[in-house]
């Protein structure tokens, strides 16, 4: 993985389609290129993706539909079915495939692109010089020659040759596996690979400094590109797709203990051999809920939509699960608990007294530099009232997260001045002297003391304080870090940062449903109290960075659950909490939105942004907030919990009602002397059935089911399976014996029976499974009414049609409706009874 740099073919040999790229590039003019120039690159190069992820066309969804194992077996059966002349049983199964596969294709096909306009909506932008100015366009339309310029907090957007930085420091760990961030300089050098300096590489990202650099390689010509994407990317498996493995693994392990039960039984009893065959296989297909990857694609893509209405954005379908299974919240309190719209309160000197010069220092600083525009820049230029014309910059040593101070350097009445501004204790400790009334004074011990009580007092009011510093420099080309030291302490700049309105309501709505929200601020402990203290929060045990760094792991786990506030933690703190949480069975979203959260949203089992964060953050997110507020996230875990809720109806009843069915179907063919059910029948009523499952996506969910978070339980399913499909078997043991010995039905009129009445259960007992309550109290939505009362009245009609001859059907007395509504009554009545057994368990189980 390091030698990135090495040969692997002509067409993906990093070095040369580097060098090429670059003589190409190099045809842009300083200022960028023209719009028309670019548009003509872009034609010819193709945009700047290095994968179409999740872009997925008819012709590629189409192939692994007819790829599942059962639809093979089930043609494979139509072929020999038709080579030995049953050409119509042959044409029945073919056609009910092909309109199974279908049904598929039409739903899956459309949520996947609705979920494709979902993320089209959060496209990474690149800050590009076009026609002579500086803008922001989507990365994907970035060719070679552009001129792009990169910050703290960029996802690097191609490959490009650095032309200008300053203290630039590039994270290549998804390429490289180094840990350390790279320093990387302009360099007149023609090598490539990971350990160029002058190059920039797609799916890097920049964590300190600035640079402007020119593109020579995008999309898939990058030296990386598939593996930067690749690598860059979440885990694939989440606890929503294990737990969809572990359901598999149960369905195929009862399928094929049916499956070969009945093919023994034919053979001992001598049934022909196809058509037991045909019957086994028929059963396997009737057992297997082969619509729930499209069911729950469906549901999820819906899930996604209404959540999207909401100014929620799901990137990755699975992760609405794990949304709507989040127990605990880790935020930052910026943002979050207050509102982001900082303003200065003052501005004052070392001893805490209102000073101009404080203001004048502060504002030059803002007003210079060129890296991330923070909102505490923001708020101290809106409050600039002092003019600056007469300096000009100079230099610049941007912010870094280990230094968390950052330097203009000015020239101004012949002399050159360094501007420094950042976190009071990172300045402070810069300082040897101190600035008040004009006079510049040793800081010694007394006064150090002072001017960090100073700063703390403010901290206690909620404030946040800004340290600044001053020094004279010496003329010279470059300014390092090396000239931090020495400084002159001028004061502070004190921020006020009022509540959000409502917050403390939303923190209240959310630990009613099950989520406890808990505060990661990198801010004092004596700020993260006031602030947390006024919304609700307890702050009765407020854990510190230092305390964090003195435990275990497992100490921390059990720390992190006890307690909701923590102050003055690192990144790197922070992602030992979400670890910490995680590995005491907790279901973590993290809600960041710094280059520094990255780490942490990749680690946390929901990743949460919003839309306004840095590149890094949105790339490593799950779920990207349009506004960052808890109201808006507190509504998206609840369609997350609808989504899931819906899914399992489809299970739960699937399960259960089916393998009542195929049991009834295998237990039949011991004592009945023909099939119990032609095996087209088979397939056309599991297709009748499938057919009135499609609308659940689209059904109403109890509000007890939305108020706490859930969690998947395959065991929950096993034992509803086994708990309610034996009711389904009894019944139709019950409809044998009417249609054997009190209607004394023939072979064509026992399997019609059956069909309707098996057809008939199974579907109106969605009625009574889709809800945990009284199921007249719960209505259904208007199309899963309006599809299972079809698919029934399909099912009653077919006798009397013109296919019935071609099906194996047959009108029937009138005495078997009698029949079929008692026992259909009496069924859902007997399922109503033991779902609440079953399903109170189940809630227990699976709510976290």
């Amino acid at each position: 993985m390091n030698d990135i740099g090495a040969p692997s073919s002509p067409a993906r040999n990093p070095v040369d389609t580097s060098l090429a790229g670059l003589f190409r590039a190099m045809e842009s003019r300083a200022d960028g290129l023209s719009g028309p120039e670019a548009a003509r690159r872009l034609l010819r190069d193709g945009p700047n993706e290095a994968r179409a992820a999740g872009r997925r066309g008819a012709i590629a969804v189409l192939p692994g539909l007819f790829a599942n194992p059962l639809v093979v077996i089930l043609l494979l059966a139509a072929g020999v079915s038709g080579f030995l002349g049953d050409w119509a049983g042959a044409a029945i199964i073919v056609a009910i495939v092909l309109l199974s596969v279908t049904l598929n294709f039409t739903l899956s096909y459309r949520s996947q692109q609705a979920a494709n306009r979902l993320r089209e909506e959060i496209a990474p932008m690149a800050t590009v010089c076009r026609d002579g100015r500086w803008q922001e366009l989507p990365r994907r339309e970035l060719v070679a020659g552009d001129v792009i310029r990169l910050s703290a907090g960029n996802r690097v957007p191609a490959d490009a040759r650095l032309i200008d930085a300053r203290d630039l420091h590039v994270q290549q760990a998804a390429l490289t596996g180094e840990s350390a961030p790279v320093e990387k300089q302009p360099a007149d050098d023609a090598a490539g690979g990971a350990d160029a300096r002058q190059l920039v590489f797609l799916g890097t990202s920049v964590v300190a400094g600035t640079a402007t650099a020119l593109v020579y390689a995008t999309g898939r010509r990058t030296a990386f590109g598939d593996v930067a994407e690749t690598l860059s990317e979440r885990p694939p498996q989440t606890e929503f797709e294990r737990g969809l493995g572990d359901f598999s693994r149960l369905i195929m392990h009862t399928v094929v203990f049916l499956l070969l039960g009945v093919l023994l039984v034919g053979a001992v009893l001598h049934r022909p051999p196809l058509q037991t065959l045909l019957f086994a296989l028929a059963l396997a297909v009737g057992l297997t809920p082969e619509f729930m990857p499209m069911i729950t694609a469906v549901t999820l893509a819906r899930g996604a939509v209404r959540m999207a209405r909401r100014r929620v954005i799901v990137k990755h379908l699975a992760a609405i699960e794990d949304f709507g299974s989040m127990t605990v919240l880790l935020s930052d309190k910026t943002g979050t608990l207050t509102s982001s719209e900082t303003a200065v309160a003052a501005t004052v000197d070392p001893f805490g007294e209102a000073s101009a010069r404080t203001q004048l220092l502060a504002q030059l600083n803002a007003t210079f530099e060129t890296g991330i525009r923070s909102p505490l820049d923001a708020a101290i230029l809106r409050h600039a009232t002092l003019a600056t014309d007469e300096y000009r910059k100079l230099d610049e040593i941007p912010f870094d997260f280990e230094r968390r101070r950052l330097c203009v350097v000015l020239e101004h009445g012949g002399e050159r001045l360094l501007v420094v501004k950042g976190a009071p204790e990172s300045v402070l400790a810069a300082c040897t002297q101190y600035e008040v009334g004009g006079a510049v004074r040793p800081l010694d011990a007394a006064a150090t003391a002072r001017c960090t009580q100073s700063y703390e007092a403010f901290g206690e009011q909620g404030l946040r304080v800004l340290a600044v510093a001053w020094r004279n420099v010496p003329a010279q080309d470059r300014y390092t870090v090396a000239g931090e030291a020495a400084l002159v302490l001028a004061g502070f700049v004190t921020f006020a940062d009022p509540l959000i309105p409502g917050v403390a309501e939303s923190l209240r709505a959310l630990a009613q449903d099950g989520i406890a929200v808990k505060i990661l601020t990198g801010d004092n402990e004596k700020v993260a109290r006031h602030v947390c203290a006024q919304v609700g929060i307890d702050v009765g045990q407020l854990v510190s960075g230092t305390e964090i760094d003195a435990l275990g792991e497992a100490a921390l786990g059990v720390l992190a659950e006890r307690s909701s506030v923590f102050a003055r933690v690192s990144p790197a703190q922070k992602h030992r909490i979400v670890l910490a949480l995680k590995a005491r069975n907790c279901v973590v979203g993290f809600l960041g939105d710094g280059i520094n959260d990255a780490p942490s949203l990749h680690a946390a089992d929901v990743g949460i942004s919003v839309a306004d964060a840095v590149d890094v953050a949105r790339d490593a997110a799950d779920i990207v907030l349009r506004e960052r507020d808890l109201g808006i996230l507190h509504a998206g875990v609840i369609e997350g919990r609808r989504a899931f809720a819906n899914v399992m109806k489809y299970l739960l009843m699937g399960t259960s009602s089916n393998f009542g069915n195929m049991f009834s179907m295998a237990a039949g063919t011991l004592f009945l002397p023909f099939l119990p059910m032609l095996p087209t029948q088979i397939l056309l009523n599991n297709f009748l059935y499938d057919l009135a499952q499609t609308a659940i996506p689209t059904d109403h969910v109890d509000e007890a089911q939305l108020r706490r978070p859930r969690r998947w339980s395959v065991a929950v399913i096993r034992r509803f399976m086994l708990g309610v499909g034996p009711i389904s078997s009894l019944y139709d043991f019950a409809t044998f014996y009417v249609l054997l010995h009190w209607l004394h039905a023939s072979e064509a009129a026992f399997h019609t029976g059956w069909f309707i009445e098996s057809l008939a259960t199974q579907t109106l007992v969605l009625f009574v499974i889709r809800t945990a309550g009284n199921p007249l109290r719960s209505r259904p939505s208007l199309p899963l009414a309006i599809g299972v009362l079809a698919a029934l009245a399909i099912g009653i009609v077919l006798p009397w049609t013109p296919l019935a001859p071609r099906l194996g059907m047959t009108p029937l007395p009138a005495a078997f409706f009698v029949f079929l509504l008692a026992a259909t009554t009496t069924y859902l009545l007997l399922v109503e009874l033991a779902k609440r057994r079953f399903m109170d368990a189940g809630e227990r189980s699976l709510q976290a």
